[in-house]
C-alpha cells in the first residue's frame, strides 16, 4: 500500500529551506508510530534536510535523479516504477514523505492519505500540492494536544481514496 503523511499550516505550507517552519513534538511522534516497521520515501533534499541520517526501524528510500547519489543506511532509488514496484512487493505501508516534488509524483497512487494541519500560519517557501478533494472521502480526525512542548493547535486526518 502507498500512502502519504505530511503535516502543513493553514495555507498548505510544508518547508522552509527543506525543513519544517514549526517545532510540534506531537506530530514527530505521530509521524514515528505510523512509519516505524514501515518504509519511508523521500527526496534526496528532503532527506539531507532532516540531517542526511536513515531513521530507526524503517526503511528509508531516497529518490534522485543523481546515479552517482549514496548515503549510509538508505536504498536509492532513481525512478517512480522503482520506488511504485517495491511497494507493490512490500506488505507494509510505503509512506510518501516529501518533499513537494515527490508528493506530486506519487499523489495519483496513493491509497491513503494522513495530514496534520497546524492552525496557523507561518513562513516558507514549499507548499503541498493541489489535491482534488472529491477524489477522497475523510475516514477519521483526531485533535492533537496542546500543551507546554506544543504550543499549536493542530488535528491528525486521515483520508481513504474514493473507489473509482
Amino acid at each position: 500500500m502507498l500512502a502519504a503523511i505530511w503535516a502543513q499550516d493553514e495555507q498548505g505550507l510544508i518547508g522552509k529551506g527543506n525543513v519544517l517552519p514549526w517545532h510540534l513534538p506531537n506530530d514527530l511522534k505521530f509521524f514515528k508510530k505510523m512509519t516505524e516497521n514501515n518504509t519511508i520515501v523521500m527526496g534526496r533534499k528532503t532527506f539531507e534536510g532532516m540531517g542526511g541520517k536513515a531513521l530507526p526501524n524503517r526503511k528509508t528510500i531516497v529518490l534522485t535523479r543523481d546515479h552517482t547519489y549514496q548515503a549510509e543506511g538508505v536504498e536509492v532509488m532513481h525512478s517512480i516504477e522503482a520506488v511504485l514496484r517495491y511497494a507493490e512487493e512490500f506488505t507494509g505501508i510505503t509512506f510518501i514523505a516529501g518533499g513537494a516534488n515527490i508528493y506530486q509524483d506519487f499523489l495519483p497512487y496513493c491509497d491513503v492519505l494522513y495530514r496534520t494541519v497546524i492552525h496557523e500560519v507561518f513562513d516558507g517557501d514549499t507548499v503541498f500540492p493541489e489535491i482534488n478533494w472529491d477524489e477522497w472521502t475523510l475516514i477519521n480526525t483526531s485533535e492533537g494536544e496542546v500543551d507546554e512542548k506544543n504550543s499549536y493547535p493542530h488535528d491528525y486526518e486521515t483520508y481513504q481514496r474514493k473507489s473509482a
